[in-house]
This record gives C-alpha cells, sequence and structure tokens, in this order.
C-alpha cells in the first residue's frame, strides 16, 4: 500500500497535489511519502517480531535512499542503518540512527573506513573476506579496541532474481564459501582485535519466491549450530534483505512480509539466537515517485515517442536492468495510447518502457514514475551534464525540498582548469 492517490482527478501525495510540487520545485523531482515510509517499516517490524530470542535488529539499508530525512523518518521508528560505506555510515549518524544500531556491510572497506567505523562505535561488521578480517583485526589491535565481527557466507542459492542483483551464488563476489566458514571463524578467533557475535547471509535483491530464502537460511542454520560446537559465540544471525516489491502490476505479487515473518519463524526455530534484517527496498520503494514533464509527443514508426524531461541519469533502473515502472498521468484524461517512453539523454539506452499501454499524455503534461523510491535518486548522475534530481518529502498538508537541485553553475563551477590551460 502506498498514499499516492487520485482525488479530484490529481494525483496526490498524501494530501498534496504533485502538481503543485512539480509547480513550485520544478521537474524531474522525487516525492517521497513519509506516511508510507512508517506504514512499511511498521509492517515489516510486526512481521519479524517473535522471530528469534531478542527483538530484531532491524536495519534499513542506506544504499536503498541516503537521504538523510528519509533516513531520520526511519531513526524515529526504531531502524538501525546497513551501511556499504564510510559515507553511508556518517549519513545514518547526522540522521540520528544511535552507531550501535549499524551493520558495515561491503567487500571493499578500507582501513580509514573501518577506523571511522570503530570511532564511531557500530553495532557489527559483516566480514566478507579473511583478508578484510586481517586488516580490520590489525586496525582494532593499533587503535586499542575489539570490532564485533561476524562472517557473510555465500551458500551458494540461486535467489532467481535478476542477475546484476543476485548475490548469493558461488560465482558472485559477496561473502566466503559456506563450506570454508568454519576454518575461517577459526583463523579470525586467533586473531587480535575481533570479537565475534555471529553470522550473516544475503542472497539479493527484489525477490519473489521465499523458497531460496529458506533454502538459505536452513543452511545458516546448519553452520551456526557446527561453529557453536566449535566453541564460538554465536549472538546475532544477520539474515539480510532483497524480500521484492510490486513493480509491473500484471505479475504476480511477492510474498507479503507477513509470509516472510511466517517462514523465518520456522525456519529459525530453535536457534537460541537474536536475527538482524536489513530491509531497504520493501520499506521506501512504493513511498517513493519520479514527477516529470513531458517535453513533447513525437510521431514514430510504430507508435509515439513520449520524450520526459527525467532521463536514465535520474532514474537508472529500466537501462540498467531493463526494470518496470508503471506511469501514469498526474492528471488522466480518462483515455490511454500505447506509446514508448524515453528521455533526453544522448543514449538509445534512455528508455523507460517501450509499446507501453498508459494513460494518454500531452506535451507539457505531468506523469510520474511509481514505486521509484528505491534506487532511484540514489544512483543518479550528471551524465549529459544534467543537474541531480532535488527530492521532496511529504506529511500530510506538509511538504518541504530534503534535497535541492544543484545549479548548473555550480556544477560547472565544481570543475577546475589548470593554470597552463588558463593562460
Amino acid at each position: 500500500m502506498d498514499h499516492f492517490t487520485l482525488r479530484d482527478g490529481q494525483l496526490h501525495a498524501e494530501d498534496v497535489a504533485l502538481d503543485t510540487i512539480a509547480d513550485q520545485v520544478g521537474t524531474p523531482v522525487y516525492v517521497y511519502s513519509q506516511a508510507t515510509i512508517e506504514r512499511h517499516a511498521n509492517v515489516f517490524r510486526d512481521a519479524v517480531t517473535g522471530a528469534g530470542n531478542d527483538a530484531p535488529w532491524i536495519s534499513f539499508a542506506v544504499k536503498a535512499n541516503p537521504n538523510r530525512a528519509v533516513l531520520s523518518v526511519l531513526a524515529k521508528q526504531g531502524f538501525g542503518a546497513d551501511v556499504v560505506s564510510a559515507g553511508e555510515l556518517l549519513r545514518a549518524v547526522a540522521a540520528g540512527i544511535p552507531a550501535e544500531k549499524i551493520i558495515f556491510s561491503g567487500v571493499g572497506k578500507t582501513e580509514e573506513e573501518m577506523r571511522i567505523a570503530l570511532e564511531h562505535g557500530i553495532g557489527q561488521f559483516n566480514l566478507e573476506s579473511e583478508q578484510e578480517a586481517e586488516m580490520l583485526s590489525a586496525v582494532a589491535a593499533a587503535m586499542g579496541t575489539r570490532a564485533p565481527v561476524v562472517y557473510r557466507v555465500n551458500p551458494d542459492v540461486d535467489a532467481g532474481t535478476h542477475a546484476k542483483i543476485s548475490t548469493g551464488k558461488s560465482e558472485n563476489k559477496f561473502g566466503i564459501p559456506i563450506n570454508s566458514a568454519p576454518a575461517a571463524y577459526a583463523r579470525a578467533a586467533a586473531l587480535p582485535g575481533l570479537k565475534i557475535q555471529g553470522v550473516a547471509v544475503h542472497i539479493g535483491s527484489q525477490l519473489t519466491d521465499l523458497g531460496p530464502l529458506a533454502a538459505a537460511f536452513e543452511k545458516v542454520g546448519t553452520l551456526i549450530a557446527t561453529l557453536r560446537a566449535d566453541g564460538h559465540a554465536m549472538l546475532v544471525a544477520d539474515l539480510g534483505g532483497g524480500l521484492g516489491v510490486p513493480y509491473n502490476p500484471a505479475q504476480p505479487v511477492p510474498p507479503s512480509p507477513a509470509e516472510y515473518g511466517e517462514m523465518v519463524r520456522r525456519v529459525t526455530a530453535g536457534w537460541d539466537i537474536r536475527l538482524a534484517f536489513e530491509p531497504g527496498r520493501l520499506i521506501v520503494a512504493n513511498a517513493g515517485v519520479l514527477l516529470s514533464r513531458v517535453v513533447r509527443v513525437k510521431d514514430g514508426a510504430v507508435h509515439p515517442w513520449v520524450i520526459a524531461d527525467a532521463a536514465m541519469n535520474d532514474l537508472l533502473r529500466p537501462s540498467l536492468y531493463d526494470a518496470w515502472h508503471d506511469i501514469r498521468g498526474v492528471a488522466p484524461k480518462g483515455t490511454n495510447m500505447v506509446a514508448n517512453v524515453v528521455g533526453p539523454v544522448c543514449e538509445t539506452g534512455d528508455t523507460f518502457a517501450m509499446a507501453r499501454e498508459m494513460d494518454s499524455v500531452d506535451a507539457g503534461d505531468l506523469i510520474a514514475f511509481m514505486t521509484a523510491g528505491a534506487y532511484g535518486a540514489t544512483m543518479a548522475s550528471t551524465y549529459n551534464s544534467r543537474a541531480l534530481t532535488p527530492e521532496v518529502l511529504v506529511s500530510g498538508d506538509r511538504w518541504t525540498v530534503v534535497r535541492a537541485r544543484q545549479p548548473l553553475e555550480a556544477l560547472i563551477a565544481a570543475d577546475t582548469v589548470p593554470d597552463w590551460l588558463a593562460e
């Protein structure tokens, strides 16, 4: 469920008409619904409450949407943060998320990032290689502290999702092979500056079937028993995130958080461990839209081309993953058209949809790319020297810009010309 609805012929975000935002901020612009974020946070928390031997540790995957206002909403919901860089860590802390609720994932943590995380006292490092364990050991020992760590294990389970967002197969770069985990834990236990506290797993994003998740978790349960028998403390089992959301109404609806929670309770029964979760897309995807204005409608060989002022640099998912986003008219006319929807960037890949049946639109009309709150603004770029898209947060009848549009002058001023070319 989201809070984007038609009222009096106009698409609204909660109680704010989207055309009001477009007129005052310009387009393209991302618009987020605070009520939707809060609802999804509550639904997920309710779904996993009762699993594990303590309150679930829920850490929002910051990469899905790192806007500080969005993170602040989730901080007030008691969420932690799953981060993959020092920048994400500092954003989370700045948004009010306590450091002890932060999990640091990712295969490429640097010594400097490790130091920053240790200085803040984060709750957990998810180690992804033995080489990383050795580096973190040296950094923590030099600082006179101990880093709370788990290994992320790769269970070699096919998540059945897009190849570019699959993370749990043996050929993926993430984690250590689950079969070699006992030996890796033994070596980590002998290193100074590390405090082993559990295990982690994450097999992919936008999962639409609970079967692969259950299979991966069952392997983790067996590993936990083995590691305990070897004398390692197993206090936390980080089960990752990845549960899918409905993008295309023609496709089957993904499992609900309640169905996911029921599966988790069944598979993890008897583990006697605190469970951690890293939801991202599930929390914010349906809470955001990308609002765009039609520049022109151009005749095509088969279907007309609807050329929007939003482009692949604003919303990369369709170009990168062939991802579907529902496209709606903000003031629908009551008629439909079949069209190709593209942006102005000088790339054939700057395509949002081909032969899409959608609301009829003309030049100057507003359209909304739905379910764009995750992996939208965070993946934006300035390709073709286009300014980064602004972001707006709506709460009831209130709204405010939470990231301003970058002036083109500032974009250009960020470059410097060497003295020898300025002569």
